[in-house]
């Protein structure tokens, strides 16, 4: 804690050209004795601060020193505090901090983070559909808290069957999708995703984590991604679509497409992925106006029995 204070004063002396012990107490919560030993420190340690004593005196940067000590260009300034806005999805510590920071920052800088802190408002949800509050999973503070820490813990957790296992993980990192949280750890049998809404427990254990020099977790999650993604959509078709059909494609397809370059007669090829072949080919019988379908020759014949089925009802 005291290295974050000896930070705070740090951008106090430099937005203000003079600070006193009682205004660093009242700022950051702590006794004027405490303000004044830590001033003291940053003076011993090198820092160009000093004391102006008698009346109207307090402590001073050596020549102002109005360098901007926080880092932050004015831009980045203004992207780390639309996060801060009261209908923003952040936690209400990350809120805390930030607008404790913002106090901290050199103007002409305060002026617009504040402005943006109030500029967004983020509404999930859409129009007509129920309003859901989602609370955060029971375990999700204390896994994120065992990642930070570089601790293993002993996992209770419940799988999609209901069987209940438990064991010793090493936690590497959180993810957020959509309105899951995941957690990627390593264990005795390799690297695992965890579900956190369905951990039943999270003790851990202060032995330390063994976390693989090469690790990254975003790099980690766009291999699950597209394991998974693979797993829920196997069949793969490639095609060729007109220009003016690609809108009707996404709408049948959703992001379930992958638009690929123009061919030599002006189409455009296409990948359609999904769990099954023939619920695939009756998406897509409605598009044969556009669509040409290539590979895999299963899916054609699905169409052409489709098409037949069509023919011989409505004829």
């Amino acid at each position: 804690m005291r290295t974050d204070r000896l930070v705070a004063i740090l951008l106090m002396l430099q937005r203000r050209e003079q600070v006193t012990a009682a205004e660093v107490a009242k700022e950051l919560e702590v006794s004027e004795r405490t303000a004044r030993r830590d001033l003291d420190a940053l003076a011993m340690s090198g820092i160009p601060v000093y004391s102006v004593q008698g009346r109207g005196g307090g402590w001073r940067l050596l020549g102002g020193a109005r360098t901007d000590l926080s880092g932050l260009t004015s831009g980045e300034a203004r992207a780390l505090f639309l996060v801060a806005g009261p209908a923003s999805a952040a936690s209400p510590a990350v809120k805390t901090a930030l607008r404790k920071l913002v106090r901290a920052l050199p103007e002409p800088f305060r002026a617009q983070a504040e402005a943006a802190a109030s500029s967004l408002v983020l509404d999930p949800q859409q129009w007509g559909a129920t309003r859901i509050v989602r609370q955060p999973p029971r375990f999700l503070d204390d896994l994120q808290d065992a990642v930070i820490r570089g601790v293993q813990v002993r996992l209770g957790y419940v799988d999609r069957q209901g069987a209940e296992t438990e064991r010793t993980i090493h936690p590497l990192g959180v993810v957020a999708k959509g309105p899951s949280w995941y957690l990627v750890a390593q264990t005795a049998t390799g690297r695992r995703t965890f579900r956190i809404d369905r951990v039943s427990s999270a003790d851990p254990t202060g032995d330390p984590v063994h976390r693989p020099t090469d690790f990254d977790l975003s790099e980690s999650w766009r291999e699950i991604s597209d394991e998974v993604d693979r797993k829920r959509a196997p069949v793969e078709i490639h095609a060729t679509c007109a220009p003016d059909g690609i809108g009707l494609l996404r709408i049948a397809v959703g992001t379930d497409l992958e638009i690929g370059g123009a061919t030599d007669d002006g189409r455009v090829t296409v990948v359609i992925r999904g769990p099954e072949e023939y619920a695939l080919a009756g998406h897509l019988a409605g598009l044969v106006e556009w669509l040409d379908i290539t590979s895999p020759q299963s899916v054609r014949d699905h169409l052409a029995a489709i098409g037949n089925a069509l023919a011989e009802r409505y004829r």
